[in-house]
């Protein structure tokens, strides 16, 4: 089996997501010591964000040569994602959504015949096959029913995004309120190792 692990925080070792999504890592790694895993760090090896280029050559364009590492890039990031049985995804909440760093990942597993498709009956996932887990840290509290739930783009847009490729039951552990305080960010952070630790194995 084979395992995506991505991360997206700016933050290096002081990201509570980076911390997380590495537990979840080692609980499946210990449960399957055979388990082939590719990393991933947006931060410090970012994709380029879509440009005109780009979006010409997807639809068949002559593409500049220029252009021609990113589109590799490009390629590689989506072979890999396709390749993976498990995904893990370290995701920071930043400005009520998700860092940039990742849309421009997104941007390049988001491909028509490769993780969707069109036809008949409107959108069709194609990597439902995948279980995808994702590690998630919010300064505050935006959970429902929360006053600040309406500014919540993080979550429900991987959700949305998730289930357009077909994959419509991501596991989600979250860590919420760690701007709040020290208190706060400590209940936080345990509670999410926690659960990462004591995940299915399969």
């Amino acid at each position: 089996m084979k395992l995506l692990h991505i991360d997206s925080s700016v933050l290096g070792p002081h990201s509570v997501s980076r911390q997380v999504s590495a537990a979840i890592v080692d609980r499946l790694k210990q449960a399957t010591p055979s388990l082939q895993i590719a990393y991933r760090d947006l931060s410090q090896a970012p994709l380029a964000h879509l440009s005109g280029s780009h979006l010409a050559a997807a639809q068949g364009a002559p593409a500049p040569a220029e252009l021609g590492p990113d589109l590799a890039a490009s390629a590689a990031a989506l072979d890999e994602f396709l390749a993976a049985d498990i995904v893990v995804i370290g995701a920071p909440m930043y400005n009520f959504t998700i860092p940039s760093q990742l849309k421009a990942w997104i941007d390049r597993i988001l491909v028509a015949g490769k993780t969707f498709s069109y036809g008949a009956n409107g959108p069709q996932g194609l990597a439902g096959g995948k279980r995808v887990i994702l590690a998630i840290s919010r300064g505050g509290y935006y959970g429902a029913g929360s006053p600040a739930a309406s500014l919540e783009h993080l979550e429900t847009y991987l959700r949305g995004v998730l289930a357009f490729m077909g994959i419509t039951n991501p596991e989600f552990i979250i860590a919420d309120g760690i701007q709040v305080g020290p208190d706060h960010r400590e209940k936080a952070l345990a509670g999410a190792l926690q659960a990462a630790t004591s995940l299915q194995a399969a």
